[in-house]
Parts: C-alpha cells; structure tokens; sequence
C-alpha cells in the first residue's frame, strides 16, 4: 500500500485532458501538495493508505477555476458606481475615489475579501492587475490561493508610483520579494494602450523576454479606445502593439471586443491568448467579444470577472455561462462554444495563458492539486445527465462544497478554513465608510 496525504474520491472527475472526458468513480491521490494518481476508485482504496480521506459520493470534482483576469483590491468599491459608460466610470468615480484611497492597506483588504469570494466559488488562481502589488501577494498568501500578480504600469502618477520607471521599479522589486513563494507568480502589467507610451510599452516587452513573463493588457476594450489610438498614434492598438512587439505567445489580451479579422488572424499567428471577460462588458456597455470567431482561429480563450467595481462578482460560474449563451447567440450556432469548452477556458485554458499549464488547469499525476468539488445534490442539478453540461448551464458558485489549493483544503463543506475570513464583515464596512465620507467631503 502506498501512502499519501489525501485521497479523494467522486462520483465524477472530470480531468480536462483528454478533452470532454467525464471519469465516474474515480479518487485522487495527492501527496506533498501534487497528484500522483487519478485512478478508478476500486483501486485506489485497495492501493494507496491516506492521511486523509475525502468521500463525494454526490459531487463532480474538477479543477480549480482560474480567473484570468481582476483587480481584487476593487472589491471595497462593489457597487460605488454603477450603469455608466467605461470612460465616464473611471475618469468621474474609479480614478478620483483611488486617488483619495489607495494604499497598501486598501489593497491588502481589498484583496482578502476578493480571495474568500473567489475561494468559495471554486477559483483557487487569479491574475490580478492593481496598485501594490506586493499587498496583493501577501493577502494572497494569507489566504492561500495562488496568484499571478501584475507588474502594473502606466504613465499616470497615483499614490503608489509617480511614472513608468517607477511603476516598474516598485513591481519588479516585489517580484524579488515573492519569487520564491510556490503559489505566487508574475506578470508584465502595462495598463492599456492609452495609459502607456512607446517607451514604456518597449521596456515591458524587453523584461518580459527576459524574465520570461506574460503580458497582460487591456486591448481593444472599447470602440473609444480605438478612436483615441487612430488620433494619437496614427494605427489601432492592436497594431501599434504589433509594431512594439508585443504580440507573441506571452500576450493575454483582456477584453478583446472589438477586433476585425486581420486583428483575430494576428492574435491568431503569434498565439496570443484572450481573457475574455463577458459580464463586465456588458455592465459597460463596451460590447460582445468574438468569441466564436477567436475559437475558429484557434485561439487560446481563457475567462475573467474584471473587477467587482464593473461587474460586480467574482464568479466564474457566471461567466462560464455567459461565455457560452453569447457566443451561441452572436454567431446563429448553438454549438459555438459547448459547454466543455467554457469549462476548458475557466480551467486549462486560463493556465496555457499565464504559462502554468505544467502545474495547474487539469488534473493529472505531477500537477499540483487546485481542486473544486461541485455538490450535484441540489434541485438544480437534478437529475444529471452530463456533469459538464451542468456545471456550465445549471451550476451556481453556491454548489461548491470544497476547495484545495495545492493539496491544502481552503473550503470544506462549504466553510473557509483557517482565519483569513475573520472579521472581513467589519473591515468591509470600516471602508466603506470611510470612502463614503471622503467621497461626499
């Protein structure tokens, strides 16, 4: 008998690879933190001794879900300023509220509430883009979810950096800070097209290569965006980006709503990725992505909540759903987008994006164990002929019974485990009245 830390047995695993494969009876074996073993659940009690048993008679048990795209520290502005058009919501109520509040204090707050949310709806990584990001690593750590954290960068001075060079000084300094932490990694930040220059797009390309990180940007979000690009700078973003060289296989183009055929072939050839965020932009207004189109091209689609300030929840479930129903209804085929590859763009296809696909986004012997387990045994969810079309079209983030991140179990019938979500309720409301008063004075 071989022994190992845990050993978890479902009613369902559904691996991700090979693709569309739904596993009944099947356990995980886990040890140190990574699987060694997917296996039929007959064999697995007769071949393995564990610290630590898990029996989900009821439940399917799938990766866990990877936000591709947020800025969690915005979670203390859920709801300051909703049903406004993007430019209007960030250059009267975003920019103005951070300008007067940001700070490691706000962003290590602001990102623990966003990690229990997104803990408690079966998201065990999330790819974050916000101010401080040395704040976010630990409130990450703290809660122990893993994170790719964003170098930001921008030409605009806040309360955390006074230009790019700063920016980018602060970020990589917290880089080195966090490098050795398993569940933390990096990312290049640069905001968007229209808050940074050449110059500095240039230099995040070059760190990029050399620190082997990927790009994760803004692009083509909105047709205004586009329009201030055409004045500006003579081209569309996409095709300064390209002349900056900052299309490539690192890129993860977030949003992506306004492309035209030549920008999705371009995405397309350099094996760009797309976060694809479809509840923020409708919240926005900022359109519908071409989804169905990027799949054609064959390129790699992975899902994001945006911020909770646009969307305003942190809950892949909507998304995955959303993600679906759209790309049906914009293309006229109710194949467009099958449930298995929303599953796929929350799961796999979020890690081929951030470059972790070798440790995370499937459920395979020596990837590390970020597991969910969805509960079947509600109304909703009866009765069940194919779990991945549940999961997809009848599922809720309130079906999530438990999460491990890295073998460590986060969730357990429904509760976070450990210390991260005390509290959380009064510090919520101290900022809240805190942004209320300053704002109104």
């Amino acid at each position: 008998m071989e022994l190992v830390d845990t050993l978890i047995t479902a009613r369902w695993v559904i691996p991700m690879e090979p693709a569309g494969v739904v596993l009944d009876w099947h356990s995980v074996a886990v040890r140190d933190g990574v699987i060694v073993a997917v296996l039929p659940s007959g064999e697995a009690s007769s071949g393995f001794t564990a610290a630590e048993t898990t029996d989900l008679p009821g439940h399917a048990l799938i990766p866990g879900l990877i936000n591709l795209h947020t800025h969690a520290a915005m979670s203390l502005m859920r709801g300051l300023a909703d049903d406004l058009p993007l430019m209007t919501w960030l250059n009267q109520y975003i920019w103005p509220t951070e300008a007067k509040h940001i700070s490691p204090e706000f962003v290590r707050d602001g990102t623990m509430l966003a990690c229990i949310e997104m803990l408690r709806g079966g998201i065990t990584c999330f790819n974050d883009m916000y101010f401080f990001p040395d704040s976010a690593a630990q409130a990450a750590l703290d809660c122990g979810m893993r994170a790719a954290i964003g170098i930001i960068t921008q030409d605009l001075p806040t309360a955390y950096a006074s230009d790019a060079d700063d920016y980018l000084a602060k970020g990589l300094a917290a880089r080195d800070q966090y490098q050795d932490e398993p569940l933390i990694s990096f990312c290049m930040a640069p905001h968007s097209p229209f808050t940074v220059s050449d110059r500095a797009f240039t230099r995040v390309v070059t760190l990029a290569e050399e620190l082997d990180l990927p790009i994760h940007l803004h692009l083509h979000e909105t047709r205004e965006e586009i329009a201030g690009s055409l004045h500006l700078h003579g081209k569309r973003p996409m095709q300064r980006m390209h002349a900056l060289g900052a299309l490539g296989p690192r890129l993860i183009a977030v949003h992506a709503v306004h492309l035209d055929d030549h920008e999705i072939e371009l995405l397309s050839r350099h094996g760009a990725s797309v976060a694809h965020c479809p509840s923020s932009n409708l919240k926005l207004a900022s359109g519908i992505a071409p989804v169905h189109k990027l799949q054609a091209a064959g390129v790699n689609i992975g899902l994001g909540t945006d911020g909770a300030a646009s969307n305003n929840r942190l809950d892949m479930f909507q998304e995955m759903r959303l993600a679906a129903l759209l790309a049906k209804g914009t293309s006229g085929n109710p194949q467009s987008m099958p449930a298995k590859a929303a599953l796929h763009a929350a799961t796999l296809g979020g890690a081929r994006a951030l470059g972790l696909d070798r440790t995370i986004g499937s459920i395979e012997p020596g990837k590390a164990a970020d597991l969910c387990a969805v509960e079947f045994t509600s109304p909703n969810l009866l009765p069940c002929y194919d779990p991945i079309s549940h999961i997809v079209y009848a599922a809720g983030r309130e079906n999530i019974s438990h999460v491990w991140v890295g073998g460590i179990p986060r969730l357990t019938y429904g509760r976070i485990t450990g210390n991260a979500a005390a509290n959380m309720d009064k510090i919520a409301r101290l900022w809240q009245d805190n942004l209320l008063t300053k704002t109104k004075g």
